[in-house]
């Protein structure tokens, strides 16, 4: 091996790590590298990072304010090329799928994105996911969302095998569903009556319009025949602050719902990262302190849970954020959802180059317009 690839290997994740940890200010939108401007290789299986959540996850970062930061800021500038137009990347795709509940008629898919990465509306994580991953990986890259607003951990997601537990609040016992079960809670005694909607109905729902895209993988990826789940991107918590019993109970769901999908897609060597609720500062208590914990505690670099060492990682978006609440959805500012975008992104190149140090960061994404030194050193 090149002494000096395995050098500038050590020094990237190391200053990496360094950027992850400390501050948002120690990396700069303008670090990240531009696209060559290549297509994937197509020899190649694509490389698949599903994007799950709810409202955090979804496209509500403006679209004029992101065209403002980019002219008149100069942030991001990754997003544009020489003459200031939107890129169009060729080798990172982005399919964003919706609906609500289960995956049974006569409730539809709705297909919102189907497209090469660019910048067609207002923006989401995707972007700073999209581009950090797609930076590094020599693969053709999908970035396939399936999300929906307004949905709990402890409800609407609850993982599969999840079991029925009891939590007293105000003086009542009550019992909370497990899998499949409905209505979402009762009290212990009674007997409960189900609703039209059950525990877990909108994993179920989200897991299967995500494989329906992977089923029919040329009508989303053009040219592409064989697929890898290698990753999943978590940001969500904001429903879940509001129910005691959801939020002291959130760190075993996130640890449940990360092992269901590993095993629904067939994936148990996916990486996961998760995101923290923006507006939750590390001091909180109550019941956004529980979720803001419970998020912390999964990150393999804790030691809490070995299975997740190297595998797993965790996001504090709260130095990444600009204002307003998960609730208000940031108040449409775009430069949150680009920075945590970013911040998730760069976790998950931490832990894939974690598994190719040896071989020295990926060449995939090179600066534009180098002085003749710094080409030189290149």
């Amino acid at each position: 091996m090149n002494s000096q690839c395995a050098v500038r290997s050590m020094l990237f994740l190391a200053a990496t790590s360094i950027m992850l940890l400390i501050s948002p200010a120690a990396y700069t939108a303008e670090q990240l590298p531009n696209h060559d401007g290549k297509p994937a290789d197509m020899s190649k299986p694509v490389k698949v990072y599903i994007l799950m959540g709810q409202s955090n996850m979804l496209a509500f970062g403006n679209l004029s304010k992101l065209t403002a930061a980019v002219k008149e800021k100069k942030k991001y500038q990754y997003l544009v090329d020489d003459a200031g137009n939107w890129i169009e990347r060729k080798d990172v795709r982005y399919v964003w799928v919706g609906g609500s509940g289960g995956p049974a008629k006569p409730k539809p898919t709705t297909l919102k994105k189907n497209e090469w990465m660019t910048i067609s509306g207002n923006v989401g994580v995707e972007m700073g996911i999209g581009h950090h991953v797609g930076n590094v990986v020599d693969a053709p890259v999908l970035i396939l969302k399936s999300a929906t607003g307004n949905r709990s951990l402890g409800w609407d997601l609850l993982p599969p095998g999840s079991k029925q537990y009891e939590f007293e609040e105000k003086g009542k016992t009550w019992v909370y569903a497990g899998f499949g079960d409905s209505p979402s809670r009762w009290e212990k005694g009674t007997k409960p009556r189900r609703i039209g909607w059950s525990a877990g109905i909108q994993y179920a729902g989200d897991v299967a319009r995500a494989k329906d895209v992977l089923k029919d993988l040329g009508t989303y990826y053009p040219g592409a025949t064989k697929y890898e789940v290698a990753g999943f991107f978590y940001w969500q918590g904001d429903k879940d602050r509001y129910n005691a019993g959801h939020a002291t109970r959130y760190e075993l769901n996130l640890v449940a719902l990360i092992k269901s999908l590993r095993k629904d897609f067939n994936a148990p060597n996916a990486k996961f990262v998760c995101a923290t609720l923006g507006q939750t500062d590390k001091s909180a208590g109550g019941n956004e302190g529980h979720i803001l914990r419970a998020q912390l505690a999964v990150d393999g670099r804790t030691g809490k849970y070995p299975d997740f060492k190297g595998n797993v990682a965790s996001v504090y978006s709260k130095p990444f954020t600009h204002g307003g609440s998960s609730g208000g959805h940031y108040g449409g500012n775009p430069e949150t959802y680009m920075d945590v975008g970013q911040a998730m992104g760069r976790a998950m190149v931490m832990l894939l180059e974690a598994n190719k140090a040896a071989s020295g960061p990926s060449r995939r994404g090179q600066q534009r317009n180098l002085k003749p030194e710094q080409s030189r050193r290149k």
